[in-house]
């Protein structure tokens, strides 16, 4: 089973991006977005939202509940 912390690495890597990057776009130190790649901790709706606008995706899409990640229109 796939869950969000799988989707945001997997996504973050097939664009190139550094964590560093998305944790300056969401506000959060870098240790807050690594553990969410992590899977220590998990965002709150606000930064879900967030990340998934940063990557162009729907939100069901970084929450599992699709693998489609085209955004709805």
């Amino acid at each position: 089973m796939i869950i969000i912390n799988e989707r945001l690495k997997a996504l973050r890597k097939s664009k190139k991006i550094l964590q560093k990057d998305i944790s300056t776009f969401l506000e959060v130190p870098l240790r807050t977005y690594q553990s969410y790649e992590y899977g220590e901790s998990e965002p709150n709706l606000d930064r879900v939202v967030k990340l998934a606008d940063f990557f162009d995706v729907n939100v069901d899409y970084l929450l599992c509940r699709t693998n489609n990640p085209q955004r709805y229109s």
